[in-house]
């Protein structure tokens, strides 16, 4: 390999070398030699080229193949927190069950911080892609026995999903959303000899979250007006 043969210079390569620069380079060397990167031959070398360098671009020449040029990158993360299950009831505050039969909630309605949804020889629909929001946690809790359970929520939602099947199918379509403040739903559950689903409804978005917070405020207001007034 030629050393001294460069590719297009990265930014600030043609920058003059200080001894400090020169030292730095040095340094990376040594290490590389102790750790068996380098023979004796190649470390004596490179540092010989260090010595004579005029640029930065030159010195970096030297290490480009060593680890230390090539600095892993820290691991990503999620761009905020979630927040984690807390202040969710244990008890439903809704169940929704369907015994040889059908059962569906959907349209314009509030949706509990928790539901409970059971399907037994039968099948149970939970379509949130036009319901109130008024808490960010919302846990559905679901059973499937020979029967089905489909959750919809919208697109702009955090969907998660802890669960899973015996001789059944569980599969939840996770999703993050953008806005740190966008309710999240948790689906959980056993599907046995049957199945549960949980995934987004295209096209379908939260719009209300923002009005429904002011509304809270503008209530709180006047009750706050009408007890000044007494």
């Amino acid at each position: 390999m030629d050393l001294q043969k460069q590719t297009a210079p990265a930014a600030g390569a043609e920058l003059r070398a200080s001894d400090a620069d020169r030292d730095r380079i040095a340094d990376i060397l040594r290490d590389a030699l102790a750790e068996g990167r380098l023979t004796a031959d190649e470390h004596a070398e490179r540092v010989e080229g260090v010595l004579a360098a005029k640029t930065v671009g030159e010195l970096d020449v030297f290490i480009r193949d060593l680890p230390a040029a090539h600095p892993r990158r820290a691991p990503q993360v999620p761009a905020f927190d979630r927040p984690a299950l807390a202040a969710v009831p244990a008890d439903p505050d809704e169940n929704v069950v369907a015994v040889f039969s059908g059962a569906v909630r959907k349209g314009r309605w509030r949706a509990g911080r928790r539901i409970h949804a059971y399907a037994i020889f039968g099948s149970v629909e939970i379509d949130l892609s036009e319901a109130l929001f008024e808490y960010q946690q919302v846990v559905i809790r679901a059973i499937s026995v020979c029967g089905s359970v489909e959750v919809r929520v919208p697109e702009n939602v955090s969907l998660r999903g802890t669960g899973g099947g015996v001789l059944g199918d569980f599969a939840v379509d996770a999703l993050d959303a953008e806005d740190r403040e966008a309710p999240i739903v948790h689906v959980d559950g056993w599907a046995v000899l049957g199945s549960i689903e949980a995934r987004p409804k295209r096209g379908k978005v939260v719009a209300d979250i923002l009005d429904l917070v002011q509304r809270n405020i503008d209530k709180g207001a006047r009750s706050l007006r009408k007890h000044l007034d007494h």
